[in-house]
């Protein structure tokens, strides 16, 4: 009860220390250490203070949802089938080339 009060004397808003403490919270209880991610946005125009965004690691939910598609392996292979007609083709080429060689030459 104490914790909660040092927050609310710090926040003054009522409804922001019961987020905290209600659904953050309960995220982060079992969470070691690391609760907060910090991303540098650069340097600020007029006194070109350096800028950043601080926010709780695992509280975000657009950032757990980008991370889960980013860590699909994407390939840029074609498949077997793919392979086999360019194999073909490339021959088809090889022995159309020694043909076109000797029509030239006659």
């Amino acid at each position: 009860m104490n914790n909660r009060r040092l927050a609310f004397s710090l926040l003054k808003q009522k409804e922001v220390v019961t987020e905290l403490f209600q659904n953050v919270g309960e995220k982060i209880a079992n969470r070691p250490g690391g609760y907060t991610r910090i991303l540098r946005t650069g340097f600020r125009l007029g006194d070109a203070a350096e800028m950043c965004i601080i926010e709780l690691v695992d509280y975000n939910e657009n950032m757990l949802k980008e991370t889960k598609k980013a860590t699909k392996k994407a390939t840029r292979r074609a498949g077997k089938k793919a392979v086999k007609e360019e194999v073909a083709e490339a021959q088809a080429e090889v022995a159309e080339a020694p043909a076109a060689e000797e029509a030239k030459a006659e």
